[in-house]
């Protein structure tokens, strides 16, 4: 059970690397990076490549770590009680099996994706410390213990939000995703965009890259930023020469909206468009 990348997928050596260690120590994989850097994408082509069945479990701000493992039902189950329904004498019937629970039961060894875990609140990791070490939890309302068949392969990810606490971070095996490089970004290109010219590709990139680094920028364009504001060029038409000509410390470039997601970004680059011309000019 190796992953190697897919063809759909560009990964790195050192994300290879990491993902065989973790399924090798049987521990979850805890995986940063930018906003767009592929984390979640990571554990569906992982599940792809060796063939396993993927589990979503996706954190909100409210998720609590008992949703994970169940939720039991009393209202629904006092309300069949008030109506008589013969189903209120099996508590079973009022028991909502989470993610971990699907995970810990399948037939077939899953992949565990946990989505986000740093929007949950702090004590969140902590509460799934036990599970996720021992593989077990113990359902209060029936008497029993839920053990994994089959130990899944955990993928966690985290936009770092928040710190994670160490006790759990202990427990993981950790990688930081980097920000693709030109080189990484042009592979990455081509799997979306297999026929592209290699002149708007590279001119495209060049933008990119540029927007990136302008000074004071908030919220920097991510990949899936790029590969839709490419999308948007070939739809529209937009060639190479049109890119070359916008320097994206002085102008805006063609179909922005792909790219910038706030009003300052937009607001920062008009005002060094407006510099620009007014030193043109001068």
């Amino acid at each position: 059970m190796r992953f190697d990348g897919t063809k759909d997928y560009v990964a790195t050596d050192d994300l290879k690397v990491a993902v065989n260690a973790a399924i090798t120590l049987e521990r979850p994989l805890l995986v940063k990076g930018e906003p767009g850097t592929g984390k979640t994408v990571l554990a569906i082509e992982v599940a792809k490549a060796i063939g396993a069945p993927l589990i979503e479990w996706h954190i909100k701000s409210t998720t609590k770590a008992l949703q994970g493992l169940y939720e039991y039902d009393a209202v629904s189950r006092l309300r069949d009680s008030q109506l008589g329904d013969p189903r209120v004498g099996d508590i079973r019937n009022y028991i909502r099996k989470g993610k971990l629970w699907e995970a810990f039961t399948h037939e077939a060894r899953p992949v565990l994706l946990i989505d986000e875990i740093d929007k949950a609140d702090i004590e969140f990791p902590n509460d799934l410390l036990q599970e996720l070490d021992r593989m077990e939890f113990y359902v209060y309302e029936t008497g029993e213990t839920i053990n994994a068949q089959h130990r899944p392969v955990v993928i966690i990810t985290s936009n770092n939000e928040k710190e994670l606490p160490d006790a759990f971070l202990r427990r993981c095996f950790f990688h930081y995703i980097k920000f693709p490089d030109a080189d990484t970004m042009r592979a990455i290109v081509e799997v979306h965009f297999p026929n592209l010219k290699g002149r708007l590709v590279t001119e495209a990139l060049k933008v990119f890259y540029d927007l990136r680094e302008v000074p004071g920028i908030k919220k920097k364009p991510s990949t899936s930023e790029l590969l839709d504001w490419i999308k948007l060029l070939l739809n529209e038409d937009i060639g190479p020469e049109t890119l070359r000509e916008t320097d994206p410390r002085k102008l805006i470039p063609p179909l922005a909206g792909a790219l910038l997601k706030n009003e300052q970004d937009v607001h920062l680059l008009e005002r060094l468009a407006f510099l620009a011309r007014r030193q043109g000019h001068s």
